[in-house]
C-alpha cells in the first residue's frame, strides 16, 4: 500500500491545513477579491490580490522517540497596483487567522504555530508591492 503523500509529508500537512483553514473566513475572501486565492505558483494572468506559498523549510527536531519538526514557512500576498494597502491587509487578516490556529493535520499533530514575521517590500523594477508573512511551526508524526 502506498502512503498518502500527504499525510507522509508534515509540510504538505501542514500547507494543506492553512489552506483549509483560511478558506473558511468571509473577511479574507473579500479582501482577496471574493475568495482564498492561495496557490503553488502565481497564476497567469491573475489579478491581484493572491498570495503563493513561498520559501519553505523543515528540519528533523525528534527528541525522545518522537518524529517532530520544525517548520519555517512563507506565504508572499501581491498588492493590487498602487494599493500597497491591499496586500497588507490580507496578510494581516491571514496572520490573526494563524497565530495559534488549531489546525488538523492529517498524519500529524501540530504542536505550534507562530506568526514569525509580517513585512512588505515594493519591486524596485516594476514597483510591485507585495507583503510576506512568515511562520514557525512543530509538528509531530501521529503513527496510524
Amino acid at each position: 500500500m502506498v502512503a498518502d503523500p500527504v499525510s507522509a509529508s508534515p509540510l504538505l500537512a501542514l500547507r494543506g491545513a492553512i489552506l483549509a483553514h483560511l478558506a473558511g473566513d468571509a473577511t479574507l475572501a473579500r479582501l482577496m477579491g471574493g475568495s482564498l486565492r492561495l496557490h503553488d505558483e502565481p497564476p497567469r494572468g491573475a489579478v491581484a490580490v493572491y498570495g503563493v506559498f513561498g520559501d519553505a523549510e523543515i528540519r528533523d527536531e525528534s527528541v525522545d522517540g518522537a518524529r517532530r519538526h520544525a517548520h519555517g514557512l512563507s506565504l508572499t500576498l501581491y498588492a493590487r497596483p498602487g494599493s500597497a494597502r491591499s496586500g497588507l491587509a490580507a496578510a494581516e487578516r491571514m496572520a490573526d487567522l494563524l497565530a495559534d490556529a488549531p489546525l488538523v493535520l492529517p498524519g500529524h499533530h501540530l504542536v505550534t504555530l507562530r506568526v514569525a514575521r509580517l513585512g512588505a517590500t515594493r519591486d524596485p523594477a516594476t514597483g510591485e508591492a507585495r507583503a510576506t508573512l512568515t511562520l514557525q511551526a512543530v509538528t509531530e508524526h501521529r503513527p496510524a
